[in-house]
């Protein structure tokens, strides 16, 4: 009875994540929410998903997973009927998402293309990852394991994610560090991926300072000729207007 129950549910969760597709992607701010109903391919999956998911619940075998394999092959989104997403999910563009079987998303989360919800080895249970609410996950990153990606928490475009991810924090690189970004905690949807720190070049910056630094004290002792400074440069740049605005 629950997942009959699930069911008749459906449509209002639907609703909800269109108005999420409205509120979170700027292409849809003047549309209206029958046209995104109708050509947002992340609609489409969370559509197909929740109504996979209610029958699922409702104990109807073989349909759930037909639905799944006929909305990936529509959608390029595959999303397995035993997952459990909560409310205001938003894919955008949508293409090469996978959320795994006992992934466990929870509400307002925001995923880009190519995002990756998935397990490792050959384990039964629990095995892929937990996302809390207001969660952003970059283009093309991975999170791998029954991991928790805490409350808030931003994942770069490409990040593999391995390990638990603090609330509020900043993952980037590979395997994913967590940082802070200009000591703010971040929450709710951020699409501003120019400005993420790079722990790893920060490294290399403070490594080559210290070389330099001893450099100028072995001059001044040998009283030799000065030794030229070479030149550090950042590996990317980091300024530059926030594309998400503000």
């Amino acid at each position: 009875m629950a997942g009959f129950g699930k069911l008749a549910g459906v449509a209002k969760e639907v609703r909800r994540d269109v108005l999420a597709a409205r509120d979170r992607d700027p292409a849809a701010r003047r549309v209206s929410p029958a046209e995104i109903l109708l050509t947002w391919p992340g609609i489409h999956a969370l559509l197909a998903y929740r109504l996979a998911h209610a029958l699922k619940l409702a104990g109807v075998p073989v349909l759930p997973r037909l639905i799944s394999m006929f909305t990936r092959t529509l959608t390029g989104i595959e999303i397995h009927p035993s997952a459990e997403i909560g409310r205001g999910l938003f894919i955008d563009h949508g293409t090469g998402v996978v959320i795994g079987e006992t992934a466990d998303i929870g509400n307002d989360v925001t995923l880009y293309q190519g995002v990756t919800l998935g397990g490792t080895g050959f384990a039964t249970g629990k095995r892929h990852p937990t996302v809390q609410d207001n969660v952003t996950i970059g283009s093309g990153a991975k999170l791998l394991g029954p991991i928790t990606i805490g409350h808030g928490a931003k994942i770069g475009a490409n990040s593999v994610v391995i390990t638990d991810v603090p609330a509020n924090s900043t993952v980037v690189g590979v395997p994913g560090h967590p940082v802070r970004v200009d000591g703010r905690l971040v929450e709710g949807p951020d699409a501003d991926w120019i400005h993420l720190p790079d722990p790893i070049a920060e490294a290399m910056q403070a490594l080559a300072s210290r070389v330099a630094s001893l450099e100028r004290q072995l001059a001044e002792i040998s009283d030799g000729e000065p030794v030229p400074i070479a030149e550090v440069r950042p590996l990317r740049t980091v300024r530059g207007p926030n594309p998400a605005g503000g």
